[in-house]
């Protein structure tokens, strides 16, 4: 019998971890083991692991939420485990989730996917799910060719094997959906939502046109660079990801133009050093380090921050070093 681990990820929310762990227990159809990556928290979700004779845990470094399921997934493949559910702690499968979803394998490599619904109203889609916007309009076992990663999403160790782990060196926002592109879009395995198997999720709260704190959004700059590389995995032709990034960074700062109400100029600075470092592969910036570079930019004259991010834009782009380290990326 092929046997099911649930990989969760979790960071400095341990009254949430621990809704979702007593989601987990409470399966009909019981995962055969539980694994927890905890990335470094600072609260005391160490201890409390430490207090849970059921299950698996790894304590690491905060690598994020890539570096997070790359280790866990990474650890249920060597472990000899055929499938893998993967979520984060901020969710929570319903009782009969693993069970449906385990029903729904036919036999062919496939993709499959809780149902991600909101936890509040228990009906709506947390996001676009084809055409339905409420769990109650389907009217189908499966939503073909749409999943939502690592949210209930459950991969067979033959995907391991053909496509890999996450990159770990993304951190976050994109590395989910890099790796559904590798495996959907490269590797052309089929994906599709169980709607019948249901993941409680928080509503997305995040917006593009809500104005953000300059100093304080480090989260932007994975959101940015990470950008390329999601193209690079959907697009096989590179030429084609590169244009389609641009275009990315156009729109993205036509936003900060219309709807953002504070620092524009200085935001729309700050784009350039992500995209520099998307273009020339750099994944040294950690979450201190954006901080503390905001809080310096935040702190100079913008304008010449600005000219020197063009020209880093630039030599990554043009000069042969840039060059070279685009071409060792195809």
């Amino acid at each position: 019998m092929e046997k099911v681990i649930a990989v969760v990820v979790t960071y400095n929310r341990q009254a949430l971890l621990s809704e979702c762990l007593t989601a987990l227990r409470n399966q009909t159809r019981k995962p055969d083991a539980i694994l927890i990556v905890n990335n470094g928290s600072t609260d005391n979700t160490e201890q409390w692991l430490q207090q849970q004779p059921d299950i698996h845990f790894i304590n690491q470094k905060n690598v994020g939420s890539s570096g997070g399921f790359s280790t866990g997934i990474n650890w249920a493949y060597k472990n000899g485990y055929s499938w893998i559910w993967c979520m984060d702690d901020d969710g929570y499968p319903k009782e009969d989730a693993l069970n449906n979803i385990l029903e729904a394998d036919d036999g062919t490599l496939k993709l499959y996917n809780c149902a991600v619904v909101e936890k509040e109203n228990k009906k709506s889609f947390v996001w676009k799910t084809g055409e339905f916007k409420t769990i109650d309009e389907v009217n189908t076992k499966t939503i073909e060719g749409i999943g939502h990663p690592f949210n209930g999403t459950m991969l067979h160790r033959r995907i391991i094997e053909r496509v890999g782990v996450p990159q770990p060196k993304f951190f976050l926002w994109g590395d989910e959906t890099e790796y559904y592109y590798r495996i959907v879009k490269q590797n052309q395995i089929p994906v599709c939502t169980v709607t019948n198997s249901i993941h409680y999720h928080p509503a997305s709260a995040f917006s593009y046109k809500q104005d953000w704190d300059y100093k304080t959004a480090w989260k932007m700059y994975f959101y940015v660079r990470n950008r390329l590389h999601i193209h690079n995995a959907k697009f096989s032709n590179k030429v084609l990801a590169f244009i389609n990034y641009c275009c990315f960074l156009t729109a993205f700062a036509g936003i900060v133009l219309v709807y953002q109400k504070t620092d524009k100029l200085k935001k729309l600075n700050f784009l350039l050093w992500p995209a520099a470092d998307a273009f020339t592969n750099n994944f040294n910036a950690t979450p201190p380090l954006i901080l503390e570079k905001l809080k310096i930019k935040a702190e100079n004259n913008y304008n010449n921050g600005f000219v020197n991010s063009i020209k880093n834009v630039w030599a990554a782009l043009f000069t042969p070093a840039g060059m070279v380290k685009k071409m060792q990326t195809r």
